[in-house]
This record gives structure tokens, sequence and C-alpha cells, in this order.
């Protein structure tokens, strides 16, 4: 299965996670104080029941990538349910919406590696349809709460963007023990914030929900896949979140989307879809181009007389 296919699972999995936090009905900390350790819980003990080389891994936590990557996976968990209490959504999700454009910059100022033009093309156009699915009819205003939520957003979107460039060029760090570490970092934080009173408020089944099934596969995944594919184009796909989340939303609450919604994620559907399309025939025709290229077998030479 190929990386983008394998992002674009993941991201479909992923967003549902908007519809369990609403029906949590549960504040940005205590949402943390569950969501983050849950899900790093279960990627140290699937790390420690499959790592083969445990003190290395150990190890390299105290490299620059292995805390690059716990700082990433700790702001990510921090950053994005303090963006959601403090600005409307659709700042915040403006904000989120960039991480395929830093993913390809900072691929490009960090490793040298380029985005394709198809890449690019279809960063446009996913943004521009996120622009017209949150943008509303009545204009957000700008107030202090607001602008620290797109600040909020903005971050958010560098650390993931930050993170999976990091993996895709450092193959041999741990991903399940770094990202476990980062995450269980900041769920302390959440647990501290929150305090244990206030812990049991709210639907804990929903939250469980996320940080113990819906964050650990599809975040492992879009990390995994960041390793065999560019982190801008596992970026990409991640935003079907954004498009598909209110879809999930409405479907539990009864909360319906509005025409813009609707419209906007068709385009961020189409385009990740004609994206997908145009991969693949980019890898069938590169098959095809080195099949032609490749000798055919050599035919034995008839046998001459004396």
């Amino acid at each position: 299965m190929s990386g983008p296919v394998i992002a674009c699972l993941a991201a479909l999995l992923l967003s549902p996670d908007a519809l369990f936090m609403r029906l949590s009905g549960m504040g940005g900390a205590q949402m943390l104080a569950w969501r983050a350790p849950s899900m790093a819980l279960i990627f140290l003990f699937a790390w420690a029941l499959t790592s083969r080389r445990r003190a290395a891994d150990r190890a390299s936590l105290l490299t620059g990538a292995g805390a690059t990557v716990m700082i990433c996976q700790f702001g990510n968990n921090v950053l994005f349910p303090t963006g959601i209490a403090l600005a409307p959504v659709a700042v915040m999700l403006m904000g989120v919406a960039t991480v395929p454009v830093w993913a390809a910059v900072l691929s490009r100022v960090l490793y040298g590696e380029a985005t394709s033009r198809a890449t690019w093309v279809t960063i446009a156009a996913v943004l521009a349809g996120i622009a017209l699915a949150v943008t509303g009819d009545t204009p957000v205003g700008l107030d202090g709460s607001s602008l620290l939520g797109a600040l909020c957003g903005l971050c958010t979107a560098a650390a993931l963007a930050l993170n999976f460039v990091t993996l895709r060029h450092n193959p041999e760090l741990p991903l399940l023990l770094a990202m476990g570490v980062g995450g269980l970092a900041a769920g302390l934080l959440g647990i501290a914030l929150t305090g244990p009173a206030q812990m049991g408020d709210g639907a804990v089944w929903a939250i469980l929900v996320t940080g113990l099934f819906i964050l650990p596969v599809s975040f492992f995944s879009l990390s995994y896949a960041s390793r065999h594919t560019p982190a801008a184009v596992v970026s990409l796909f991640m935003l079907l979140e954004t498009v598909l989340g209110p879809l999930w939303v409405w479907l539990g609450t009864g909360e319906a989307p509005s025409p813009r919604m609707l419209a906007g994620g068709a385009i961020v559907i189409g385009a990740l879809a004609l994206y997908l399309r145009h991969g693949a025939r980019e890898k069938a025709r590169g098959i095809r181009g080195r099949e032609a290229l490749e000798p055919g077998p050599q035919r034995p030479e008839p046998a001459r007389g004396p």
C-alpha cells in the first residue's frame, strides 16, 4: 500500500474526532488530560512489545531528531484544544489548514527536498476549498482571543509539519517511543490543569474512543506514511478532517453544515481524489518506463557447424 493511500485512510479515520470531542462535553484542558495520555500509553505499550533495541531507542531520544519529535507531539497535543477553546472554530481551522505549506517549506529548508508542481496546485485548491468551507456570511471578529486562537492554529500546523518532515528524514528514529513520550508529557500537563475532581465530568466514554482508538491508529498511520511519501503530501490528506468533521457532527448531533461547508468540502475531496489519480498514473508511467529500458531475455545463438 502506497504512502498517499495510507495517509488518506488515516485521515478518514481521524475525521470523526471532532464529533466525539463534542459529545464528551469537556473543556480543552480536560480533553487534553484524557486524550494525550491515552494515546501515549498505547504508543508506549506497543513500543515495549515490538522493540528489539530498547537501549538504542532510548538513546535516540537524546538526539536532535528525537527531541524534535517529542516537542512537536507535546506542542500539537497542547495547542489544538487550547486554540479551540480560545477562538471560533473557523479561525482555528484556517490556521491548521496551513500544515501542507509548512511541510513543503520545512522539507525544502531543512533537507533540500523539493515539492512537485502537482502538489503545490493541490495545496492551493485545498486551501481555497477550506477557506470557502469555514468562512460564513458573517465576518469573524479579530479580537485578542481570536488572534491567540489563530496563532495556536498556525503553531499546531507547524508542529505537525515538522513532525512529519523529521520522521521522513530520520527512518531510524523509534516513532512509537518518541510520540509516546511527547504525548505523555502533554497529558500530565492536562491532568495538572484539570485537577482530579474534574476529571470525571462529561462523557468520558466519548473522549476515550478518540484517545484509545481514533488518535493512536490515525496518527501512527500518518507518521508511518510520512516515511514513504513527502511530508507535504501526508499533510494534504490530514485536511480531510477539516471538511469531513462537520459532516460527522451533523450525523451525530443534528448540526447541519452550511451550503458553503458542503461546497468547500466538495472542492477539497475532489482535489485530493485527482491528486491520488495523478500519482497512480505517474507511478504506472514510471513502471512502464523502467520495463521498456530493461533488456529482454537473451535468445540463444543457433549452433554453427564446423
